[in-house]
């Protein structure tokens, strides 16, 4: 993909749970992870794929299609009165944005340009210089960590979690704004030893508050369109009151816990 064209499955209008204030999300194809849970499978490959529709099965439609930057800034300003209001703005979310950076990039440059705030979703996982980038020309990092071992991190992304540890690292020492949100998923990191084993993780590197995200199944159905195998089908969603316990492990090791 060029800097100048991105690869978009949906833009969102009228967000309150991707950063501060109303928001719209911008969510990029592409991501170098395969988590179990993840709400938008799609959303890991790249290219164009083609999902049942919802009404019909029996036809086709491509998931996603490329924007310029002057058509995602131009669809975001449409909200401009909305951010002014409620001190909100714009996300890059996915799949993963840093994936394609460039676009990225570029994007942010664009909308601060227009004086529009910006966060970045991001799993952590990429190159530190295309990681510290994307950190530079955004407003705000919000960063998912998604297991505190890393077989266990192996087990269920595909991948390992000494690189978007580092990268959260250097994002905390850069002295920005940064949420670190933690999904919290039954049977994968959900028990008491997970929060303390968070804890102990997160708090020598700095991080004083984070946020956890209750398991749900929304993405569901998309499996179903796309024919693929769905991990997590069967395992009951939780809720904000599921988590009293893990919470609170995660309070008295020192690290300000919320959902």
């Amino acid at each position: 993909m060029s800097a100048d064209t991105g690869r978009i499955f949906d833009i969102q209008k009228f967000s309150l749970h991707d950063g501060p204030g109303i928001r719209t999300v911008v969510f990029l194809k592409g991501c170098p992870m395969d988590c179990a849970w993840c709400s938008n499978p799609n959303s890991r490959e790249l290219r164009v794929l083609q999902l049942r529709d919802a009404t019909n099965p029996d036809v086709l439609l491509p998931d996603s299609r490329d924007y310029s930057v002057e058509e995602v800034v131009r669809t975001c300003l449409q909200d401009l009165p909305f951010y002014e209001e409620s001190g909100g703005g714009v996300t890059l979310s996915g799949g993963e944005a840093l994936v394609q950076h460039r676009f990225s990039t570029r994007l942010l440059d664009a909308l601060t340009a227009e004086g529009v705030h910006t966060a970045v979703e991001t799993t952590g996982y990429a190159s530190p210089e295309v990681f510290g980038r994307v950190l530079a020309a955004s407003d705000l990092l919000i960063i998912d960590v998604k297991h505190h071992d890393a077989a266990q991190h192996r087990r269920w992304t595909g991948v390992d979690n000494a690189l978007p540890l580092r990268n959260l690292a250097t994002a905390l020492a850069a002295g920005g704004p940064v949420l670190v949100r933690i999904p919290v998923i039954p049977g994968v990191n959900d028990s008491p030893e997970d929060a303390v084993a968070f804890a102990r993780l997160l708090s020598p590197l700095g991080v004083r508050e984070v946020q956890l995200l209750p398991f749900h199944q929304f993405g569901e159905r998309k499996y179903e369109l796309l024919d693929w195998e769905y991990r997590m089908g069967g395992v009951p969603a939780l809720h904000a009151e599921d988590l009293t316990e893990f919470r609170e492990l995660l309070n008295d090791q020192g690290v300000r816990a919320f959902t």
